[in-house]
């Protein structure tokens, strides 16, 4: 949608490539030097944990901009503070943090800084989805003893 609506030309970076019109960078680090404006939109857990480190950071640049709305524990929130402090890195629009509902003291004050709760997903119809594909799931667990959106995380659960 930026791309159609504003012109703005998209890239991305996974661990595979996808079937996508855009360009796969290989490394997080490469995609954040090449971007602007790097949206953090990934899951959490140990595979994840604080990938938006220093380098990343540092790659984005002093003009760039970091937004996540993923998961908190995928930036390095101390990494984070220090490179906006130290004008390694230009500004942050943040709607998730590592240690929720808690919210760095640091980052409160800061001019280049933009807080919000986690809020993207609050709207009538996504939450009336998120009910649906809940119990979905729940019947397609029962009548073929697998769920439709299998979370991989939890397969050991």
């Amino acid at each position: 949608r930026a791309s159609a609506a504003f012109g703005c030309e998209i890239a991305y970076h996974t661990r595979s490539p996808k079937d996508v019109p855009h360009a796969r960078h290989d490394t997080l680090e490469g995609l954040a030097g090449w971007a602007d404006i790097l949206t953090v939109i990934v899951p959490g857990g140990p595979a994840t944990e604080k990938i938006v480190n220093a380098g990343v950071m540092n790659a984005l640049g002093p003009e760039g901009m970091l937004i996540n709305v993923g998961r908190g524990s995928v930036v390095d929130e101390d990494a984070l503070v220090s490179a906006l402090a130290d004008g390694r890195l230009g500004s942050a629009g943040l709607d998730v943090f590592a240690d929720e509902p808690r919210v760095p003291e640091a980052l409160k004050s800061m001019e280049n800084v933009v807080l919000l709760p986690h809020a993207g997903s609050a709207t009538v119809e996504t939450r009336a989805a998120m009910g649906d594909l809940t119990v979905n799931n729940l019947i397609a667990f029962e009548r073929e003893g697998r769920a439709l959106t299998p979370v991989p995380e939890c397969r050991d659960l």
